[in-house]
């Protein structure tokens, strides 16, 4: 018999463990060339699959009924039905990642009032960087790249610097002043807010709750997932004794009646 103690070896795997189920995507782009491309890039990864492609909105539209996807990559400046117009048709069926060359703010945010789950622009992304976002999309981040980012920034400053231009009354929202504090004369001083003794991050998103931001924007703002932001969300509504939205921007601002002491 062999010497020292004996080990058993180890089983062998008759049938090794199946990949996930690849993220199935649409490829919505009037030209061929982007088209092959985008479809041998994403194809090319074991998780990731195309199903379909399409020239046009109308096609993309009637693809991803045939097809469900996961994700659609939309084009923006298309012949025919165009990327913007195609939008509220795309999104119940998928969500959709904008994929285009076209960077200007109105269409950047136009396509995201209209519901796209991100805006990538050409020239801003890696290949990884764009298999990431698919996936990502799947789980409902969301990703913007530096233009998309930067007109979505310029839309909530330009918001801001409108609804300051007139004293609103109480019962209307209030715009962002900086992402920690407004200013005292249009609701209560960071010291007043100090006994809710939220979190800076914390603080930071009541102050986009309050400026009437939505989950999936405060998301995009704030570089984190939707997810993360109801968590947050969670734990403000808690703080601050809420049950709403409205309430919890009623007591941060100061026009709650009973705002005045306490936490309820």
């Amino acid at each position: 018999m062999p010497d020292g103690p004996q080990h058993p070896t180890p089983p062998i795997a008759l049938f090794p463990t199946a990949p996930a189920t690849p993220v199935r995507i649409v490829v919505a782009d009037d030209n061929p060339v982007v088209r092959a491309g985008l479809t041998a890039l994403l194809s090319g990864r074991a998780d990731i699959t195309v199903v379909a492609e399409a020239a046009d909105g109308r096609e993309a539209y009637e693809a991803a009924s045939r097809h469900r996807p996961d994700v659609i990559l939309l084009d923006v400046r298309m012949p025919g039905v165009d990327g913007i117009s195609a939008l509220p048709y795309l999104v119940p069926i998928a969500p959709v990642l904008m994929l285009t060359y076209s960077g200007e703010p109105e269409i950047v945010q136009e396509a995201l009032r209209r519901g796209a789950d991100g805006y990538l622009v050409h020239g801003e992304f890696t290949a990884d960087q764009l298999a990431s976002a698919v996936r990502d999309t799947v789980q409902g981040r969301t990703h913007l790249t530096p233009t998309a980012a930067g007109a979505l920034l310029t839309h909530l400053r330009d918001a801001n610097a409108h609804v300051n231009s007139h004293v609103p009354p109480p019962s209307r929202r209030f715009p962002l002043k900086g992402l920690s504090q407004l200013q005292p004369s249009m609701g209560q001083s960071s010291s007043d807010r100090s006994r809710f003794q939220l979190s800076a991050r914390e603080a930071e998103i009541m102050d986009l709750i309050a400026s009437g931001m939505t989950n999936q924007q405060i998301a995009a703002a704030c570089f984190i997932s939707e997810k993360t932001v109801k968590n947050h969300i969670n734990r403000i509504f808690a703080k601050l004794h809420s049950t709403s939205r409205s309430e919890a921007a009623a007591k941060w601002l100061g026009t709650a009646p009973s705002s005045g002491r306490g936490v309820g």
